[in-house]
């Protein structure tokens, strides 16, 4: 009975014993299995890693390039000069008045000024008041030299005439160029239309008009006198003589010198009225050359002296003007096309050439380089001026904008074929080619005749045998890889 639990202990120590046996081979099988899967990772990483030279050589060579193609098309070519050009009017006034033409003047000083920079002015509108006189624009293209006063004549006179009549007071009665009373009429009108009275051409001529008409006036009574009779059939004459006879004959005489006396008076009279009247000072008119004008600056205001510009006024329909290099100014010519555009607002507007100079303008002395040397013949600032008029008035607010011009050079009559000019190959003989790409990556070289070139293209003819078509892919180059 003793033996029973030894032998227990002995049989826990088996039992103890076999596990930790299994533990330990589970421990080496797991092992066993890591071990194998890192082997089999390595050997992977190794397949990966390992290339053949060859495989390593087409590895790291650089890709095909692609090649670059543009269709072939038909259309009408057109060859263009694209340059600048500032919006200007065809005529610029700067008004500098020298005062008032009244009596007494002194300084002229700047009283009223009637419109605003930005202003559209119509005829017969004053601008300003220097001194308390009006400054007017009429329309007209001679420039101001001199007064105008009743009785001048000349082409001066003309216009005045032209613009008072433009300004709805029209002369009648007068011939063309001559300063006479239906011109006194109209200019009379144009002043109190705008609230001022004229000045007389003559200081006092309305009392000498008095004068000369008083005296006409006493020479008419005389003559009456005389002709009614004051001496008797029988008194006698200044000879002794009495009777009708003498009588007769004093009153003759009487009668003539007194009709003299009249005539003479009455000469006097038209003189005096002819030469009365309203005058036009040069100092109260600017001519401009076309209407609507516009206002593009007032530099002076109420209570200024006037000691130079006091105002900017342009006149007649907006033009461009630009200014061509040599290259550019063999190309263009008057009557060509133009495109303006606006790149400020997107305007755009088709135009003419109007005038391309001969000769290059060069810029003002005050625009060269500092050092003082002259511009060279590559500066931008000089060149042959071109002009071009817009086929229908641009908006007023385009005026002193910079835009772009394209000019039409030359174009074709009608629709042709073309490609790009980079499409074109030359041959060492002068032959020209185009190569067409087909299906497959086949290519097929196709010889052409050259013919107008614009715009980035250029007009191709197949030669006699040869084929090329629209919608065609041409090889224009090679570019990156694919």
């Amino acid at each position: 009975m003793a033996e029973a639990p030894s032998s227990a202990t002995e049989a826990d120590d088996d039992s103890s014993s076999a596990g930790r046996g299994l533990a330990r081979r589970r421990r080496v099988l797991s092992i066993a299995v890591v071990s194998a899967i890192v082997v089999s990772g390595l050997g992977l990483g190794a397949s990966q890693v390992i290339k053949s030279p060859a495989q390593a050589a087409a590895d790291t060579a650089p890709p095909q390039p692609s090649v670059l193609t543009a269709s072939v098309e038909r259309r009408v070519l057109r060859d263009s000069v694209i340059i600048r050009g500032t919006v200007a009017a065809s005529q610029t006034v700067q008004i500098a008045p020298s005062g008032s033409g009244g009596e007494g003047a002194g300084s002229p000083v700047i009283t009223k000024v009637n419109v605003r920079a930005g202003d559209t002015l119509r005829p017969g509108r004053s601008l300003l008041e220097v001194s308390g006189r009006p400054v007017i624009a009429l329309q007209g293209a001679l420039p101001v030299y001199r007064d105008l006063k009743p009785g001048t004549e000349g082409d001066d006179v003309a216009q005045l005439q032209k613009a008072l009549a433009g300004s709805g007071h029209p002369v009648s009665g007068d011939r063309t160029g001559f300063f006479g009373p239906g011109t006194k009429s109209a200019l009379n009108a144009l002043y109190r239309s705008l609230g001022y009275d004229p000045l007389p051409a003559v200081p006092d001529s309305e009392d000498t008009v008095a004068s000369a008409q008083d005296a006409v006036t006493e020479a008419r009574r005389h003559l009456q006198d005389v002709q009614s009779g004051g001496r008797s059939d029988t008194a006698a004459g200044p000879d002794g003589k009495t009777g009708a006879d003498g009588a007769n004959g004093d009153r003759s005489v009487e009668v003539s010198r007194a009709r003299e006396d009249l005539q003479r008076a009455e000469q006097k009279l038209a003189a005096a009225k002819a030469k009365s009247g309203p005058m036009l000072p040069s100092s109260e008119v600017v001519y401009v050359k076309g209407f609507p004008a516009r206002v593009d600056d007032v530099a002076a205001g109420v209570g200024s002296q006037v000691t130079g510009t006091v105002m900017t006024v342009s006149a007649g329909r907006l033009v461009v003007q630009g200014f061509l290099s040599r290259e550019q100014h063999t190309l263009v010519r008057p009557g060509q096309q133009v495109q303006i555009l606006s790149e400020l607002d997107g305007t755009t507007a088709k135009a003419t050439v109007r005038s391309v100079a001969q000769t290059v303008t060069h810029p003002p002395a005050g625009d060269r380089a500092q050092d003082g040397r002259s511009p060279s013949a590559d500066d931008t600032s000089q060149g042959f001026a071109v002009t071009v008029a817009p086929d229908t008035a641009l908006p007023v607010s385009l005026a002193g904008q910079d835009v772009r011009l394209t000019i039409q050079t030359a174009a074709t009559s009608s629709k042709v074929l073309v490609v790009p000019v980079t499409a074109i190959s030359a041959g060492a003989d002068g032959s020209t080619t185009v190569t067409v790409a087909e299906a497959g990556d086949r290519r097929r070289r196709v010889p052409v005749v050259t013919g107008a070139s614009g715009d980035g293209y250029v007009e191709v003819r197949p030669v006699q045998g040869a084929r090329l078509g629209m919608g065609e892919k041409v090889i224009t180059g090679i570019g990156g890889p694919q």
